[in-house]
């Protein structure tokens, strides 16, 4: 299999990828997002008239070179770009998909697990059990959403992971910087605001590799947030069969194949569904439970890049 993987060629979970996936026999490229771009090329005069259907003009290919001769494609990171940077980025992967390239997790997987509002939008109406959640943009939109939320929401930044930008807002006092913003910020500031879900002070990150789950349980004595980059402690975690099944449906819900879904317990103990993030971390996971989930999203990578079985028809780009 020629595999690529999309991120920091010096970030730990592409070197762990790389290695398992070379252990395996496979040849493995780094593409950093930047490198990313495609060729366009008009098909030559007549060839929408062609007869032959046996090798198609391709009008567009990919580059760097590895990527458009992938047989899959591993998504690590997501930087932070202007608006058609990230817009470029996303439609080159989905040119990718659509040409048939197994891109994990795809293009539109990416958008919406990485928009909390649009994810969370979706599971609800699904009927998964999400926290009430308010999004606003100007300074009378975004007070009403706390009020309706109580008076304690947690603001959380609508693209976001390893809860960086989460704060609880709790009085006029935290309140009062978000409307400043929001004031100064001619178009507005988009602005989320979840309710905060009393809990004992832990939570649950399932990570799903296709139907494979690994499981931590995430705990801190000192602040309601429990991730581990902000000094939670992780520790091994059996989740219970209601929780892994939530897990399942959640992902597959979002068309998420490799997804860390964050679950919280309420007051009566039953698990409400914070996020989905579809580019997630497991090194803390790794660390905490002694299961490296590497070497399942590898083997994932290899049933994606399998043929699909043959149905007895023949392709248009098969030979007659």
């Amino acid at each position: 299999m020629r595999l690529v993987v999309i991120g920091s060629p010096g970030a730990w979970h592409v070197a762990r990828i790389r290695a398992v996936a070379e252990s395996r026999g496979h040849e493995v490229a780094v593409v950093e997002w930047r490198q990313l771009g495609a060729f366009v090329v008009p098909a030559p005069a007549g060839a929408e008239h062609e007869t032959s259907i046996r090798t198609p003009f391709r009008t567009e290919c990919f580059f760097p070179e590895a990527i458009d001769a992938a047989d899959a494609v591993i998504v690590r990171g997501m930087p932070a770009g202007r608006l058609e940077e990230v817009i470029l980025r996303m439609d080159l992967l989905g040119r990718l998909a659509e040409r048939g390239t197994p891109v994990i997790n795809s293009p539109r997987a990416l958008e919406t697990a990485i928009d909390k509002y649009l994810s969370l939008a979706r599971l609800a109406a699904a009927g998964i059990r999400v926290p009430r959640t308010v999004v606003a943009q100007d300074p009378d939109g975004i007070r009403h959403a706390w009020e309706s939320l109580g008076g304690v929401a947690v603001m959380k930044p609508l693209f976001g992971s390893c809860g960086r930008g989460i704060e609880r807002i709790d009085s006029e006092g935290t309140l009062l910087p978000l409307l400043t913003a929001a004031a100064a910020a001619p178009e507005g500031a988009a602005t989320y605001l979840q309710e905060f879900i009393p809990h004992p002070g832990w939570d649950v990150r399932i990570l799903l590799v296709g139907e494979e789950p690994f499981a931590l349980r995430r705990r801190s004595t000192t602040d309601w947030r429990t991730n581990l980059a902000r000094g939670g402690i992780g520790e091994p975690f059996c989740p219970p069969a209601a929780w892994l099944d939530l897990a399942r449906r959640t992902a597959a819900l979002l068309g998420v194949e490799v997804a860390g879904v964050d679950l919280v317990p309420d007051a009566a103990g039953d698990p409400v569904v914070l996020e989905v993030n579809a580019v997630p971390g497991w090194r803390g996971l790794a660390s905490a439970t002694g299961l490296d989930p590497t070497p399942a999203v590898v083997r994932w990578a290899e049933h994606r890049a399998q043929p699909a079985p043959s149905t007895g028809l023949i392709r248009p780009d098969s030979p007659t």
